[in-house]
């Protein structure tokens, strides 16, 4: 019998399992139990045309079977790299159907990269958008891909904004010769009617199912391999840790499919659950603030970058956001300064609810802890859901730390990664059974537990300045920039110092009419002394008009580190030699 007992949640939200009874099948068999419930419901709207739960399996059906046609066995890898689209949802859940391991890839990716992708994982086919032929085209011969499936854009489109595509977007696409290696979607799709043998594969819930990049604890690129049980059990918590979720209610999907949140909450979450998805196939704040309004959106998910950018947006002035249930931020720190500012203006937009932080790794797909929707503290990134656990250790040992004290986060539930694809040492660092017989994601990620069991992220270890002997997070450092009038966005990171081993430097990005000059350096200088102890101060501050990205909005501090770095090496070539 499933007891229900009290937990954080409940006291303010009802009762809330402390365990969930999962879904046992594969992550098409919990959507096409959607689709059999719910056959007229919308599961998704891309770019003004609707598409139903029921049109929704059919398509995954004759997907699966063009696959089995094209020789995709059980087992098999199929490399997605497509944006939010309606073909890499159908082609995502015919992968899962046919007993394939989707390999997410970003479309954006560099050549190189893609090479590296594909031969990691093995794949046998790929697909992926026309605009991106030809960096597939170039690699391919490095590779065992046998199949490219080439999707175009216009073909989910309704005629009249098909029409509108083709004269703006469509036009800057380069013509893909008529004798190019590749099936495109419409013959793929038609491929399904040569198939008259079982293409359907029944896969244990804990067979694997997708491969999602990631750099790790270690900082090099690796593939994690997530099951079907991954994925469901993720829907089923998220769903329970939002009790106000109805079926119908919509989601703003702007996080990438190639991201466990964005494929995790933003699409299996609401697909499985009955939910309709709003697809964002790229990301622009002018878009995302129109489909808000326009499709009245119940939840929207993204990376902190992803507010900042929407605050400025003149066309949500007056704009009536109290359809809003849920605003989620995830994959990078959400300052208290912009989650005050977030705040605000949701409540001047007629919004009653508040945004509410979470926390996750791709080796738990995604979110794994969330802020409850009315037990807000200062600072915290929420509670574990249903069936997850989280503790603090000492880092890299299974000593676990008093409440209050800062140590390693680490992971348990149903949601933990199988393993890193090819990387069995790393595997094992990573994932460590304990004595209490649960297997522990060791993050990387340092934190502090109170006693209530909130969590507060406290930066990524191997983010940690050394300066002089003091450890100094960036992230505290920027919630105090960030605060500052003058400013928009901070980034903070470490610079190679002969004598401190590191000194702090600071990147920010003003708020819109603030002249970056002298004066206004030292002004927030000046402020950085009375909030920032000595040995943490900035020594200098760079303005930048715009911070550099992750694939997934996330500052990319990395890049401007390397930026850095090459600066000092190129100041000590030119530096007169002493004889």
């Amino acid at each position: 019998m499933n007891t229900t007992v009290k937990t954080p949640w409940a006291e303010h939200m009802g009762d809330v399992p402390l365990h969930l009874e999962y879904f046992e099948g594969s992550m098409f068999e919990a959507v096409e139990a959607v689709a059999e419930k719910y056959p007229s419901h919308i599961a998704f709207d891309f770019m003004g045309k609707s598409t139903t739960y029921k049109k929704l399996a059919e398509e995954v059906r004759k997907c699966a079977k063009a696959l089995k046609t094209i020789g995709v066995r059980e087992g098999d890898r199929v490399t997605i790299a497509m944006p939010n689209c309606p073909q890499a949802i159908y082609m995502f859940y015919a992968v899962n159907l046919v007993g394939g391991i989707a390999n997410m890839i970003h479309p954006l990716s560099a050549e190189k990269e893609i090479e590296f992708y594909l031969n990691e994982s093995e794949s046998v086919t790929a697909i992926t958008l026309d605009q991106f032929y030809g960096k597939f085209e170039s690699i391919r011969h490095n590779t065992k891909v046998v199949n490219i499936i080439i999707a175009s854009v216009k073909d989910e489109l309704s005629k009249p904004i098909k029409a509108g595509y083709m004269l703006t977007e469509g036009r800057k696409i380069q013509k893909i010769p008529s004798d190019a290696p590749i099936i495109r979607w419409k013959d793929f799709m038609n491929l399904g009617k040569c198939c008259f043998y079982n293409y359907s594969v029944k896969r244990k819930s804990d067979a694997p199912a997708v491969i999602l990049y990631s750099g790790g604890t270690t900082g090099t690129t690796k593939g994690i391999v997530l099951t079907n049980k991954n994925f469901n059990a993720l829907a089923q918590q998220v769903v329970a840790a939002n009790p106000m979720f109805r079926p119908g209610d919509k989601m703003l999907a702007a996080m990438p499919l190639f991201h466990g949140f964005g494929l995790g909450v933003c699409i299996h979450t609401m697909l499985s659950q009955g939910g309709r998805c709003i697809l964002v196939p790229r990301f622009t704040p002018k878009s995302y603030a129109k489909l808000i309004t326009k499709y009245r959106c119940n939840f929207i998910a993204g990376v902190p970058t992803l507010y900042e950018a929407l605050l400025r947006i003149p066309s949500m002035d007056g704009a009536n956001l109290s359809c809003l249930k849920g605003v989620f931020s995830g994959g990078d720190s959400l300052s208290i300064e912009l989650k005050r500012k977030l705040d605000k203006f949701l409540y001047d937009h007629k919004s009653v609810i508040q945004v509410r932080e979470g926390y996750g790794t791709t080796e738990t797909v995604t979110a794994c802890c969330l802020t409850p929707p009315h037990m807000f503290k200062k600072g915290s990134i929420g509670l574990p859901f249903p069936d997850t656990y989280i503790k603090i250790v000492k880092p890299g040992t299974d000593e676990e730390l008093p409440y209050g004290d800062e140590g390693e986060i680490l992971l348990a539930g149903p949601t933990v990664m199988k393993e890193y694809m090819n990387h069995p040492e790393e595997t094992a660092k990573t994932l460590r059974t304990h004595a209490d017989g649960l297997t522990w994601v060791y993050t990387g990620d340092l934190g502090i537990m109170d006693s209530e069991g909130f969590i507060y992220f406290r930066g990524r270890a191997k983010r940690m300045i050394i300066s002089s002997g003091y450890n100094i997070y960036p992230s505290q450092v920027e919630n105090i920039l960030d605060a500052h009038k003058f400013v928009q966005m901070s980034c903070v990171i470490g610079v190679p110092d002969a004598y401190k081993i590191q000194k702090v430097k600071a990147f920010v990005t003003l708020v819109p009419n603030v002249p970056a000059n002298e004066e206004t350096k030292c002004d927030i200088l000046a402020y950085c002394k009375k909030h920032i102890a000595k040995y943490a101060m900035p020594y200098d501050i760079e303005f930048k008009t715009d911070m550099p990205k992750t694939l997934v909005g996330k500052v990319a501090y990395r890049i401007l580190e390397e930026e850095e770095i090459k600066k000092i090496n190129e100041q000590k070539e030119h530096e007169p030699v002493n004889v």
